[in-house]
């Protein structure tokens, strides 16, 4: 919970990935199952887009299935719904099935397919192709050192670190009045243990809303970048 007693938009992400982890072991292809041929999941692009957040001890529904593949990537949809079934947010992201060894593409199982068959309907309008403007000046800078508990078992920091430091560049004075409403991302390259990275924010159309991006230091490689919009918040603190 956040200081508003309210689940955080990092743990909205991280349930979003407990949910498709449940959904790969259904099918009997959990994500240990997995590991041990070197292959895992790991997401491209992702938009989340959320009503209101979850308060203390509330019960949530969240809704998953795949709305399409290609030879190495799938679509997956999610619906975050309150205990009465009102959505209360959205998601898409778009997955790499990857080859932990040769750290590459790998191609989708056709059992996985099979098993888990589609729907072409999406959780939300959105194009997860959408290329996110990259900047390299910005008015709020962080440098980071990337710890080693920031790694995990595919060796690279995990997408929810990435929504983490993004959080942790945008001003206080916006984190208290307004709630992240919306965010969307697109993952470029991989982060590992012990490289420093530079988190870059600025304004974008208006104040409460920013680009992104991160960089690993020293170089002009680009990590990620991402675009959030933040809206006013009601309640006051719990």
């Amino acid at each position: 919970m956040n200081k508003f007693g309210e689940a955080t938009p990092a743990i909205m992400l991280a349930l979003l990935e407990e949910t498709a982890a449940e959904h790969c072991h259904s099918i009997n292809y959990g994500l240990y199952d997995l590991l041990k041929q070197n292959i895992g999941w790991v997401l491209v692009s992702g938009v989340m887009k959320m009503k209101r957040y979850p308060r203390y001890k509330e019960k949530i529904v969240i809704r998953t299935w795949l709305s399409g593949y290609t030879n190495v990537k799938g679509f997956r949809e999610n619906i975050i719904c309150d205990e009465k079934g009102s959505i209360i947010g959205w998601s898409r992201g778009l997955w790499m099935f990857f080859d932990i060894s040769r750290r590459r593409p790998a191609r989708i199982f056709d059992d996985i397919k099979v098993k888990w068959s589609f729907s072409p309907v999406n959780a939300m309008k959105h194009d997860l192709g959408n290329v996110i403007d990259t900047i390299n000046s910005a008015e709020f800078v962080n440098e980071i050192m990337v710890k080693q508990s920031e790694i995990d078992i595919y060796q690279h920091a995990n997408n929810v670190k990435y929504l983490l430091w993004l959080l942790d560049s945008v001003p206080d004075d916006v984190v208290d009045h307004n709630y992240l409403s919306f965010v969307d991302g697109r993952f470029q390259s991989e982060i590992h243990g012990g490289q420093e990275i530079i988190m870059l924010t600025t304004p974008n159309k208006s104040y409460n809303e920013f680009i992104h991006t991160i960089k690993l230091k020293g170089t002009d490689k680009i990590c990620a970048t991402a675009m959030t919009m933040w809206k006013k918040r009601n309640n006051t603190l719990a």
